[in-house]
């Protein structure tokens, strides 16, 4: 995936810290609506806005990289990390499908509504 040298935060209130305190289900509810929008955007080809949903999620699941301290976690999103751009960016080597990925999210975005908000 090709990256300017420059790096634009989109997310700069999150990045500053924000990030850190909300639940995992919720960052990772938070992603799958950037990859959500990314898929939506590709199924009405409108490729650059694609494109930048994509580049939102990553930065989203960069910063959560960043913030975990657990193996088990960093490998999960690592992956995760690894998928994304092999389907919007690559060969879709893995046989990524669109299915798959709002399959995944939507079940963080269950958590998130229910589960997190009565635990935080």
């Amino acid at each position: 995936m090709p990256m300017d040298k420059q790096v634009n935060i989109q997310h700069k209130n999150l990045a500053a810290g924000r990030w850190k305190e909300i639940s995992l289900c919720e960052q990772m509810a938070n992603i799958g609506s950037e990859i959500s929008r990314a898929l939506n955007w590709q199924n009405k080809g409108r490729e650059e806005m694609s494109k930048k949903a994509v580049l939102r999620a990553l930065e989203l699941l960069d910063l959560s990289l960043d913030s975990s301290k657990k193996i088990s976690r960093l490998k999960e999103m690592a992956r995760l990390r690894e998928a994304i751009v092999d389907y919007f960016y690559s060969s879709n080597e893995f046989s990524s499908l669109e299915k798959l990925f709002r399959g995944y999210f939507d079940h963080f975005n269950y958590a998130a509504r229910h589960s997190c908000r009565r635990l935080g």
